[in-house]
C-alpha cells in the first residue's frame, strides 16, 4: 500500500478517536430519585407496638432457605425455581433485553467491513473519447467504514443508557417473579397441608359419627332409643360426610395449584396426624419504608424504567443537533485483476457528512414531548408502586399481628368446646340433658377444630406476605452481569 494510503488511514483513525472522545456529552436531564410518597414509618398494629420496632422480630434471612426451613417445602420451591413456566418466560425476557442492550452498545462503534468488487462497462463509440467502442474493467478491494455516526451530542449514548436501564429493569422484574413464585409455592404448600389436616379432622369426626349412628340404630331396633335421637345422629353424620367431600375437593384443587407452580408433577407427603401443627415462620422486622427501595425488586424495576425514560429524553433532545457521519475506505484498485496488489494501486475514500433537518413538520418536537410524557408517566407509576409496596407491608404486618391473636383465641375456644362436648355427653348419659345439647356441642366442636386450622394457616400466609412485601432475601438485590460498554 502506498504512503498516501497509510497517511489517510492514520487520519481516519485520528478522526475516529476524536469522535469517541467527544461523544461523551449527554442531553438527558439530571436524574434524581423522586421523594417517597408515603409515611416515614409503618402504622402500629392496633394498640400494639409497631412491628418495625418489635424487639422479638428478626432481620431478613440470608436466603429463602433460612426462612422456609421445612424440607418438603424447600424441595417444592426448588422444583418451581427450575421448572416454573412463568419464571422461564421472565428469564427469556431478560435475554431479549440483554440482546437489545448489545445492539445499542454496538451502534456506538463503527462497522468495519472488507469489501471487494469489479465493474465491467461497455462504452459506445459516440461516447468514447477515441470514437471507437470500448470495454473497460475495474477491480477493487479494501477495508472501509460505512456511515458511522459520530456521537457528539450523546444521542446513541442516551439510547444505550436507556437500553441498559431497560435490561436492568427486566432483570429486576425477573427477580420480582422469583420472589412472588417462592411466596406462591409456600402459600400453596400450607394451603395443601391445611386441606390435609382439616380432612383428617373431618374423617375422624365422620368415623365417630358413623359409629354413633350404628349404635343408635341398634338402640332404636331394641326400643331403648327414640327415632328422633337416630335422626339427630344421622344429621350429624350427613354434615360430616358433606364436609369431608368438600375438603376432598379442596385438597385436589390445592394439589393441582401446587403442581402448576412447581411446573411438573410432585410427590406429595400427606399429613398423617389430625392434631399436628402446620408449622411456624420467623417473625421479621419491617424496618423503615425507605429500605423497600433497595429490597423490593419491583420497586427497583419501576425506578429503572424511570431512568430509561429519562435517558430517552436525552436522545430526543440530541436530535435537534446536526448528525455527523463518517464513511471511509482504503485499499487497492486496478483495471486488471492481476494489478490489484502492484505498487501504485493504492486507493482511498473519505466522505464525512453532516445532516440537520430544516423542516420536519414538528416531528422532533412531537418526539421530545412524547418522551417527556413517558417520563412523567414513569414517575407516576413509580409513586404508585411505592405506595402499593407500603400498603402491602402495612397490611401484612397488621394481618400477622391480629391473626396471631385470633389463633390464640381459636386455640382457647377449641379447648373450651372439647370440655363442653365431654360434659354434655356425660350429662346426656346420666339423663340430665337432652340429646339436642350433645348435637349442638359436637357440631360446635367440629367447627372449632376446623376454625383453628384455618386461622393457623392464615397466620402462616400472613408471615409469607410479610416476607414477600419486604422484598425477600437480600440476594435478590444482586445486579445482573452487564455487557462491556465501549467508550462513547
Amino acid at each position: 500500500m502506498t504512503n498516501i494510503t497509510l497517511n489517510s488511514s492514520r487520519r481516519c483513525i485520528a478522526l475516529a478517536l476524536l469522535g469517541l472522545l467527544t461523544g461523551c456529552a449527554s442531553m438527558a436531564p439530571q436524574y434524581s430519585r423522586p421523594p417517597l410518597a408515603v409515611a416515614a414509618s409503618y402504622p402500629a398494629a392496633g394498640n400494639a407496638t409497631a412491628a418495625s420496632d418489635t424487639s422479638a422480630a428478626s432481620a431478613m434471612p440470608a436466603d429463602w432457605q433460612h426462612y422456609f426451613t421445612d424440607p418438603a417445602l424447600q424441595s417444592y420451591i426448588s422444583q418451581a425455581l427450575e421448572h416454573n413456566r412463568d419464571l422461564r418466560t421472565a428469564t427469556l425476557r431478560v435475554e431479549q433485553a440483554r440482546a437489545a442492550l448489545g445492539y445499542q452498545q454496538a451502534a456506538l462503534a463503527p462497522v468495519i467491513a472488507a469489501q471487494g468488487g469489479s465493474n465491467r462497462t461497455h462504452v459506445p463509440a459516440d461516447l468514447s473519447l477515441t470514437r471507437h467502442p470500448m470495454i473497460t474493467s475495474q477491480f477493487q478491494t479494501g477495508v472501509g467504514v460505512a456511515a458511522w455516526e459520530l456521537d457528539f451530542w450523546g444521542r446513541l449514548a442516551s439510547l444505550r443508557d436507556a437500553a441498559r436501564a431497560d435490561y436492568l429493569a427486566t432483570d429486576a422484574a425477573r427477580q420480582a417473579v422469583t420472589l412472588g413464585l417462592i411466596a406462591q409455592v409456600a402459600d400453596a404448600y400450607y394451603a395443601l397441608r391445611e386441606a390435609d389436616q382439616r380432612l383428617l379432622l373431618a374423617q375422624r369426626t365422620l368415623a365417630s359419627r358413623q359409629e354413633s349412628f350404628r349404635i343408635y340404630s341398634r338402640r332404636v331396633a331394641a326400643g331403648s332409643a327414640s327415632r328422633l335421637n337416630l335422626t339427630q345422629v344421622e344429621t350429624l353424620l350427613t354434615q360430616a360426610q358433606a364436609l369431608a367431600a368438600q375438603l376432598e375437593q379442596q385438597h385436589d384443587a390445592a394439589l393441582q395449584a401446587l403442581q402448576l407452580l412447581a411446573g411438573q408433577p410432585i410427590q406429595w407427603q400427606a399429613v398423617t396426624t389430625a392434631d399436628s401443627t402446620l408449622g411456624e415462620l420467623p417473625e421479621l422486622a419491617a424496618g423503615l419504608p425507605a429500605a423497600l427501595l433497595e429490597r423490593r425488586p419491583d420497586l427497583r424495576a419501576a425506578e429503572l424504567q424511570l431512568q430509561a425514560a429519562n435517558a430517552n429524553i436525552g436522545a430526543a433532545r440530541a436530535a435537534y443537533f446536526p448528525s455527523i457521519s463518517l464513511t471511509a475506505s482504503g485499499g487497492t484498485a486496478s483495471a486488471a485483476l492481476d494489478g490489484l496488489f502492484k505498487p501504485g494501486s493504492g486507493s482511498w475514500n473519505f466522505s464525512p457528512s453532516i445532516t440537520l433537518p430544516l423542516f420536519d413538520a414538528g416531528r422532533r418536537d412531537a418526539n421530545l414531548a412524547l418522551m417527556q410524557a413517558r417520563r412523567d408517566s414513569a414517575v407516576a407509576s413509580y409513586d404508585k408502586a411505592v405506595q402499593a409496596a407500603f400498603r402491602d407491608v402495612a397490611n401484612a404486618l397488621s394481618a400477622r399481628h391480629w391473626l396471631g391473636q385470633q389463633a390464640a383465641i381459636a386455640s382457647h375456644a377449641l379447648a373450651v368446646q372439647r370440655e363442653r362436648a365431654r360434659l354434655t355427653q356425660l350429662r346426656f348419659d346420666n339423663g340430665a340433658a337432652p340429646y339436642l345439647d350433645v348435637l349442638d356441642a359436637q357440631r360446635d366442636l367440629l367447627s372449632a377444630e376446623q376454625q383453628l386450622v384455618q386461622t393457623r394457616r392464615a397466620l402462616l400466609s400472613a408471615g409469607i406476605a410479610v416476607y414477600a412485601a419486604l422484598g425477600g432475601a437480600p440476594q435478590a438485590a444482586q445486579q445482573p452481569e452487564l455487557l462491556s460498554t465501549p467508550r462513547s
